[in-house]
């Protein structure tokens, strides 16, 4: 948030006004210390490094025992006070990291993250009548479960290191007005006004950035005025970060994204005919073996055409070639395999020469099975845009507020009640088209085959002011089509090569929820019962549309729609063994408006392929696995151990394992020890396994070893 935003500013005079009552503050009386930190971080495994492929064929990987990270920071605190009722306090984190020391040095770039900012926390305690008044960067704590938050919403959260880091670590401090007061003998009453922030992901970080995420900040040269990323491969700072979830790869993905694909469909479609001196273009890739009905060829109609059907051209590629290897040819051609467009294998059995499977499709072209060459036409050139369309800069009624109480029975049962109206910490995404010199939405138009294969549509791109049309000039036969035919595409009513738009946003949404705690004893064990709930209303979700995406309407095919969701944890807390803490929880996470429609088709392959619409997995849907649809129930199970030990039980282990529904599994051991007043030694293993589709298994090989120290200066 900017210093300059109104509500910075508001909180800026708050914070300021006990020093202004109080000219001749005495500066003697702060107290320092610190903490030097050093955090070095190996691989224990060898695998690659999420993100870090250039392509398709790049499989440059790390070995077990290759460094991960080498960090050093300091954590210096400074405490004052300001008269008799008022104190402050700030906490300075610089850090200093390595790069050279790491094998891949995008990784070092993780000291952008907020969790790293050199102002982590400042804020003045202060009071007005009955309300204790916290005032400026902070963090507030509302939920205590472990290992995942429920109620914990009111800081946003860095997941440069996922589930890794503490929770004071991982929370990202924001501005904010927090007050507090007590009612009667029993109730508490707290009240939050605080700065809307996003979640800090891996992936979405790019060059130039500075404290904000997503875009490059140079709106110089958009239509819109909104900075973006321009057409080509996305790089980012934290391109081959450990912790890319799969769930960015579906739009960003170095590889694999549809931001990248969407420009190299754009120069495929652009260079298709350069190979038929005679002219084959996209309009008629048959080049007049089927003049009647150009526009009807689908991508799986040509894929699956022997070489005996194809132009001459695809003879090229090799004697018998089929229409997979000419796509592919024609693909690597243009975009020498950057983005898993379309991948050829010999021994695949579904097309002969192509590993060509649109019911599982893990390449670009297997999900536009359905599509028209006609609608690619409409793509001609087409490049990306990656836009954020929300500013930094918050008036105060754009700042998120809520509230708690909190009191407790005569039995000993512990409850609280929250709500919080914010914008959502996970940021949301949305496709559209642009026209590229004005900015212009563009509309889809959609027109219907007379012999449709199950839904065969020929999309055309259209401006809904001028009525220009973008992409290849075009001509249409009215009468193969069911209705109304598309408009001939000329030089007078061309608006030239689309822009695809990725549209970042957020949005507004409700939190209600609550907690309690019981303590009891059962065969003289101390156990506490727990459980928080939270109801969040209006949560954007992806909804992917199969059907729009094998016709190739790629902006009707992956949107973000608003999702009720019910949220829960219950836990067991128990003593055992003199000092041995016992934790286990069950979690579970409901979505009240999944959706799941599930329909097939068969395409001109005769194969069967999916037309269904339903809610994605934002952490694991990508193009490799099909677009993986989320779970209406998701479930998680957890089980945490801590004990001290040694004399005087100077050091502390503790183990956390959490089981994910579909086989996803991580188990974090640390440790730490104090060896004198000043120097404390820690270590931590860090393991994930198990299905590579879920949130944890998707980061086995970025499973890891730590070690390092403290050191405390009073």
């Amino acid at each position: 948030m900017s210093s300059k935003s109104p509500l910075g500013l508001t909180i800026a005079a708050l914070f300021t006004a006990p020093f202004a009552a109080h000219a001749a503050y005495d500066f003697a009386g702060l107290e320092v210390s610190a903490e030097l930190r050093n955090e070095t971080a190996f691989y224990t495994g060898s695998g690659q490094v999420t993100g870090e492929a250039r392509s398709t064929n790049d499989d440059r990987d790390h070995g077990g025992g290759d460094l991960m990270k080498f960090e050093n920071s300091a954590r210096i605190f400074i405490n004052g006070e300001v008269g008799e009722e008022s104190s402050w306090h700030a906490e300075l984190r610089p850090v200093v990291v390595t790069g050279a020391a790491v094998p891949n040095d995008d990784y070092a770039y993780h000291r952008n993250y907020t969790q790293n900012d050199y102002l982590r926390e400042l804020y003045m305690d202060t009071s007005v009548g009955d309300w204790d008044l916290r005032l400026g960067k902070q963090q507030v704590v509302w939920g205590t479960a472990d290992g995942i938050k429920l109620l914990d919403i009111v800081n946003p959260t860095d997941y440069r290191e996922l589930n890794q880091n503490a929770f004071e670590d991982s929370r990202i401090p924001v501005w904010m007005i927090n007050a507090e007061r007590y009612i009667g003998e029993r109730g508490n009453v707290q009240l939050i006004l605080s700065q809307a922030e996003t979640n800090k992901i891996p992936g979405l970080w790019t060059v130039n950035s500075g404290a904000n995420r997503s875009v490059v900040a140079d709106s110089s040269s958009s239509p819109t005025g909104k900075a973006f990323i321009g057409n080509g491969q996305m790089k980012g700072q934290d391109r081959g970060h450990p912790f890319i979830f799969k769930g960015v790869d579906v739009i960003t993905g170095g590889v694999n994204g549809f931001f990248n694909m969407g420009a190299s469909f754009g120069g495929v479609i652009n260079t298709f005919g350069g190979f038929n001196p005679a002219g084959l273009n996209f309009i008629d890739p048959f080049g007049g073996l089927n003049p009647g009905r150009p526009e009807f060829a689908t991508v799986d109609g040509f894929v699956n055409t022997p070489a005996s059907g194809l132009p001459s051209s695809c003879a090229a590629f090799g004697a018998g070639a089929n229409g997979a290897v000419c796509l592919e040819a024609f693909t690597e051609a243009t975009n020498n395999n950057v983005t898993n467009l379309i991948d050829v294998d010999p021994t695949a059995p579904e097309v002969a020469g192509s590993g060509w499977n649109v019911k599982n499709p893990n390449s670009a072209w297997e999900h536009f099975p359905n599509a028209t060459f006609a609608t690619f036409n409409s793509m001609l050139g087409m490049t990306t845009k990656y836009e954020r369309e929300y500013d930094d800069d918050f008036l105060p009624s754009d700042a998120n507020f809520g509230g708690r109480f909190r009191s407790y029975l005569d039995n000993g049962l512990n409850y609280s009640i929250n709500y919080f109206y914010g914008y959502d910490a996970n940021p949301s995404l949305n496709l559209r088209w642009q026209d590229p010199n004005t900015g212009q939405k563009l509309k889809v138009d959609k027109f219907n085959t007379v012999d449709a294969q199950s839904g065969t549509q020929v999309i055309q791109i259209r401006n809904p002011k001028t009525g220009q049309l973008y992409g290849a000039n075009a001509t249409f036969t009215p009468s193969n089509y069911a209705g109304p035919a598309p408009t001939n595409v000329t030089d007078a009513n061309n608006g030239g090569s689309p822009v695809l738009v990725f549209e970042e946003d957020r949005e507004r949404i409700h939190n209600l929820g609550g907690s309690f705690d019981y303590a009891t004893e059962a065969v003289d064990i101390p156990l506490v019962v727990r459980g928080e709930m939270l109801y969040q209303k209006d949560v954007n979700q992806p909804v992917v549309n199969r059907r729009n995406l094998a016709n190739g309407d790629l902006v009707g095919a992956l949107k973000s729609e608003e999702h009720d969701f019910f949220k829960y944890v219950v836990g067991l807390d128990a003593t055992v063994l003199t000092n041995l803490l016992v934790s286990g929880q069950f979690i579970q996470f409901i979505n009240l408006d999944f959706k799941d429609k599930d329909c097939n088709f068969t395409t001109q392959g005769q194969v069967n392929a999916s037309c269904s619409e339903y809610t994605g997995d934002p952490a694991v849907m990508n193009t490799t696995n099909g677009l993986k649809k989320g779970r209406e129930y998701k479930e998680f199970y957890s089980l945490f151990l801590s004990k001290p030990f040694g004399p005087n039980q100077l050091g502390r282990v503790n183990n956390i394992i959490i089981y994910e529904e579909g086989g996803g599994w991580w188990n974090r051991l640390d440790a730490e020890y104090t060896l004198t007043d000043q120097l404390i030694v820690t270590g931590e293993i860090n393991h994930y396994w198990g299905d590579d589709e879920t949130t944890f298994g998707q980061f086995d090989d970025s499973s890891n070893i730590q070690v390092g120290f403290k050191y405390i200066i009073e």
